[in-house]
């Protein structure tokens, strides 16, 4: 862990953090999460996300950064801070409500039904409102085109970024504000990571907010419009994606070690 990183983060930092956060989409107020009755893995988090905005999350192993999601999507509890949705108060909300709401997410792992056809993933992802399944298969398929091609195929027999496309596509079938991505790059080969954040871009450019946590900390960094870097639970940097990618102390601190972990 860097020598930067404290229990939670002085106000000061929390505002330049935060700054330019108003009418944001989604927003994180100091963040104060875990698993467990008072033990917290998330010690003071904010985030926020303009509408249209691609937000990277990147930093060291065992930082707090899928936790985080989770506690955007209400698989976390939050003990202290608040998560607004469109100025909403949607803390502590539960999975099934804030996806109604608007919020999308695609979890690292087990993102798909194997034993399903892409169209019936596809399908489980509009189960609120199934009479816009139509509509939203020709703009998920137009986006991927490839799953118009296998719909009829198992998600269990696709290649490992065909599986991401469907675990991306039933996450945007209920037409979120915002889609969370948890490590989408995570177990692909280097080009169909490079098509991951293709893919990710493309799906930005629609009209989605998107936050994504990644390992690949240079490449986020590359795609991101504004980034965050946590560290021990606690927002340590802001600020757009280039300005953190060419920063000298997130270089030293966070780009040189994410790339040892990746590499090893």
């Amino acid at each position: 862990m860097s020598e930067l990183a404290t229990p939670s983060t002085p106000q000061p930092e929390r505002d330049k953090h935060l700054a330019n956060a108003d009418g944001a989409v989604i927003r994180a107020d100091n963040l104060l999460a875990g698993y467990l009755p008072g033990v917290n893995i998330l010690n003071g988090a904010d985030l926020y996300c303009q509408p249209g905005e691609l937000v990277g999350i990147i930093g060291p192993n065992g930082a707090g950064k899928s936790t985080l999601l989770k506690a955007l999507f209400g698989l976390v509890k939050i003990h202290e801070g608040t998560v607004t949705l469109k100025g909403e108060d949607i803390t502590n909300k539960r999975a099934d409500v804030l996806v109604s709401k608007g919020i999308g997410f695609v979890p690292q792992t087990e993102n798909v039904f194997p034993s399903l056809t892409v169209e019936e993933n596809l399908e489980m992802g509009c189960y609120q409102d199934p009479k816009s399944f139509k509509n939203r298969f020709a703009f998920v398929t137009e986006l991927f085109p490839t799953l118009a091609e296998r719909r009829k195929q198992r998600a269990g027999n696709l290649s490992g970024g065909e599986r991401q496309m469907v675990a991306m596509g039933r996450a945007l079938m209920m037409d979120p504000a915002v889609l969370l991505l948890d490590e989408p790059s995570a177990g692909l080969s280097p080009v169909l990571q490079d098509e991951v954040f293709v893919q990710t871009r493309k799906i930005n450019q629609a009209g989605v907010s998107v936050i994504m946590v990644e390992q690949n900390a240079s490449r986020c960094l590359q795609i991101a419009d504004r980034a965050y870097v946590l560290d021990q639970g606690t927002t340590a940097y802001s600020g757009t994606g280039r300005d953190l990618a060419n920063d000298p102390k997130v270089i030293e601190l966070y780009l040189g070690t994410l790339g040892k972990e990746k590499s090893s």
